[in-house]
């Protein structure tokens, strides 16, 4: 176990590992991040690798300012949004029977604007009504589980990337947990970074070498690499018209009520981090700011053409190992971000990272954000032998794990998709409201030190 002691003001390491800190977490968030784009992509959507990475940094930046730079959060591209995405791209009847793909696209992230939206609608309730009241609907026995979730969701694709090579991605996870159990000083603080940069030097040597994945292919493919040009411009400054959001009714309902998943995860981002952290996020600064920097950083992002953005569990696990909870490192990460999305050849670089060392790094990574699920549960003495708090959490757990592909409906002729998370998130707070004999009381007997405490049974 990292047995060391946080560091909560990371000036006091200096700048040069200051700065080093910064480059894990953005390592850290940007397979996931590009990913998204990528995957945007093979549904026929041209979504920019290069915006998102603009927006995760412009939206990284204004959540730390909506919540006084008190959170370290870094806003990534959401995954949740990915079953909205390929809807829109199914679109063929009405006024997107003859519609190109760049136009689908407007009109998909016109939905996400208004997502975003729902975001500022909830965290106006949080503040009319009071944090209290509206945790008293998401006790520990719901956002536990729900963040266990997130990991365990997360897990197949560790599995799916590690095993294009899995000696690839044992030897990232061994050089992270080396660094991690047995370095000393800076070693100890950045074992992703280590595990990425060196895996990726393995596998460098190894694709010199002639080795090859588990499908026959090259390891490293640098194709991509060698066509990129060194500096470029996001396509919102080139092609500003053919960028911004439209908006309609039917991409509206396709896209807009997956806010309710991403609000959920979110929520149990909050708890996660807080839990890492040992401090209350949820309260101070409090759960309204952070969904207002989360919302407005998504609905401003879809407008010009990006992604949704989330805060992401992958930057939470950096916290775990690196025990560096600084807010300044995190910002530092998104400054990066912001640079590197105006480098088309950086971004194909980072892009040829094979499959396997993101796999092997997730591997520990997602498996660190069930670990805090089961950390929050176990500090806040969730009592599972009462059948309401069992009840509750079997119910959520089997609704995120069964509803492997969602809950696909019609509303106006359009199909939604309830990811299995959203779907769990319903479940359990719908329990819980329902249940009688609920003994949570958000804040109460809350004894400093103890991380992630949100009240007690």
């Amino acid at each position: 176990m990292n047995n060391q002691e946080p560091i909560r003001d990371a000036r006091t390491l200096g700048v040069p590992k200051m700065l080093i800190l910064g480059l894990q977490h953005m390592f850290a968030m940007f397979g996931a991040t590009v990913l998204v784009p990528i995957l945007v992509n093979n549904y026929g959507l041209p979504l920019s690798i290069q915006t998102t990475l603009f927006f995760a940094g412009i939206g990284t930046l204004f959540f730390h300012v909506c919540t006084r730079l008190k959170v370290p959060a870094f806003l990534g591209s959401s995954f949740a949004f990915l079953g909205g995405f390929e809807a829109v791209s199914k679109l063929d009847s009405g006024k997107y029977a003859a519609m190109d793909a760049a136009e689908k696209l407007q009109y998909a992230c016109g939905g996400i604007v208004v997502a975003g939206l729902l975001y500022v609608a909830l965290a106006l309730v949080i503040k009319v009504v009071g944090v209290k009241k509206v945790m008293r609907f998401l006790p520990p026995v719901v956002t536990g589980p729900i963040i266990i979730l997130i990991g365990l969701n997360l897990a197949p694709s560790a599995v799916n990337n590690a095993k294009t090579c899995w000696w690839l991605a044992l030897v990232a996870m061994a050089i992270i947990v080396a660094a991690n159990i047995w370095g000393k000083g800076m070693i100890k603080i950045i074992p992703i970074l280590l595990g990425v940069v060196g895996s990726y030097v393995v596998a460098v040597i190894a694709n010199a070498c002639g080795v090859q994945n588990a499908a026959g292919e090259a390891l490293i493919d640098f194709t991509t690499v060698a066509a990129s040009s060194p500096i470029g411009l996001q396509p919102f400054f080139t092609n500003f018209t053919g960028s911004i959001a439209k908006f309609d009714l039917t991409s509206i309902l396709v896209m807009a009520p997956i806010a309710i998943a991403a609000m959920m995860e979110h929520i149990g981002d909050m708890s996660a981090i807080s839990a890492t952290v040992g401090e209350n996020f949820i309260q101070d600064p409090g759960l309204h700011r952070t969904l207002i920097g989360d919302g407005i950083a998504t609905s401003l992002s879809a407008l010009f053409g990006g992604p949704a953005n989330t805060t992401y569990g992958e930057n939470t696990g950096v916290l775990v190992l690196s025990k560096v909870y600084d807010p300044l490192v995190i910002r530092l990460a998104a400054i990066y971000a912001l640079v590197l999305s105006f480098s088309p050849m950086f971004a194909a670089v980072v892009n040829s990272m094979p499959a396997a060392i993101v796999g092997g790094v997730s591997f520990i990574l997602y498996g660190m954000i069930s670990a805090i699920g089961v950390r929050n549960v176990v500090e806040n003495r969730v009592d599972f032998t009462n059948s309401r708090n069992l009840i509750i959490a079997a119910v959520i757990l089997v609704c995120g794990l069964g509803f492997s592909g969602g809950l696909t409906f019609e509303v106006g002729g359009a199909s939604i998709t309830l990811t299995a998370l959203a779907i769990a998130a319903i479940a359990g707070i719908a329990l819980n409201a329902i249940l009688p004999g609920k003994d949570y009381e958000f804040g109460s007997d809350v004894t400093q030190g103890r991380s992630g405490d949100f009240g007690r049974y």
